[in-house]
């Protein structure tokens, strides 16, 4: 892809993880994401930059007060009221300061925070169940040969079982283990010591014993699997 197609593409990430996408354009993109690995590595990676957002805002459970003075509120007596409030030019100038108010402070947020750089990726692999295709995995590996793997959702792991993470490209006669990862956290793995990276190349997560596969190759189910799509 090039440079330009990739920020459209993350762009259209972003409004579908924020909403502002009408209906029709968001099914649309909901249907894409089980085909185009690269648009669902989007999609993960802005869910990951605005969760921390969402985490800052406390509930606030409303007070036993709250019905009762929305129901005066808004009651017929009250019509009158409202009517000279809504005509009131000084209303609407306070309004539009608010709202000119909040935008900037908005803009100022998303700027900094879900616009902060961050190292591209040269691949990514979005891991999906193969049975109902539903992301559980992403990885993401670097020009440094550093590769992370970021869970999608929370897994549980049967008694006694363990996750073990797989690669193989074409042409190997066998697959490689990544090692034993844990459910639900994220890993960051050096490829040192594999040849380079292909595209294609295979990863999944197969349910082995606790100590990991004891043949070197996996031996259990096949619970997230995935190939490498180059991003530039």
């Amino acid at each position: 892809m090039t440079p330009e197609e990739l920020n459209a593409l993350d762009d259209l990430a972003g409004e579908y993880v924020v909403g502002t996408l009408p209906w029709a354009q968001r099914q649309a993109v909901q249907t894409r994401l089980r085909s185009e690995p690269v648009l669902a590595a989007k999609v993960a990676e802005w869910e990951a930059r605005l969760q921390p957002l969402a985490d800052t805002v406390a509930p606030l459970a409303p007070s036993k007060q709250l019905w009762p003075r929305i129901r005066k509120s808004t009651s017929v007596t009250d019509v009158e009221g409202w009517r000279r409030w809504w005509n009131d030019v000084r209303f609407w100038r306070t309004s539009a300061l608010a709202v000119s108010f909040a935008t900037v402070v908005l803009a100022v947020v998303l700027g900094v925070q879900l616009r902060a750089p961050a190292p591209v990726p040269q691949f990514v692999v979005v891991l999906m169940s193969p049975q109902d295709k539903t992301p559980a995995w992403l990885v993401q590996v670097g020009a440094n040969r550093k590769l992370r793997l970021i869970p999608l959702k929370s897994q549980e792991v049967q008694p006694a079982k363990a996750l073990q993470f797989w690669t193989k490209a074409d042409g190997w006669s066998a697959p490689m283990s990544l090692g034993l990862v844990q459910a639900g956290e994220s890993l960051e793995i050096s490829l040192d010591r594999l040849p380079p990276m292909q595209p294609n190349q295979l990863f999944e997560i197969t349910l082995e014993p606790p100590n990991g596969s004891p043949i070197g190759r996996p031996t259990g189910p096949i619970l997230s699997i995935g190939r490498a799509v180059p991003t530039t």
